[in-house]
């Protein structure tokens, strides 16, 4: 392992759709509150972009690796860049 990869910092946001922890509260029997994330279910997807005829590395979540596979990788970015 290359000795700078210990300092990066591991991001748990989708960088297709954006989506991020959630904070709530875990509400026990007795309704005792403590706080909890709700984190996004990620998946590090390596992905074939053909305009650019090489891989892509992605940080994604499950629902937009079911988009990506639905709408494609050029228009969902171009898609994500118009909104």
């Amino acid at each position: 392992m290359p000795r700078e990869w210990k300092y990066i910092i591991m991001s748990k946001v989708c960088q297709l759709t954006g989506k991020k922890p959630l904070s709530g509260n875990h509400v026990s029997h007795a309704h005792n509150k403590t706080k909890r994330k709700q984190l996004p279910n990620l998946r590090t997807k390596r992905i074939w972009v053909e305009e650019e005829s090489k891989f892509v590395t992605l940080k994604i979540s499950t629902r937009a690796l079911r988009t990506l596979k639905k709408k494609g990788y050029a228009k969902m970015v171009a898609e994500m860049n118009a909104a």
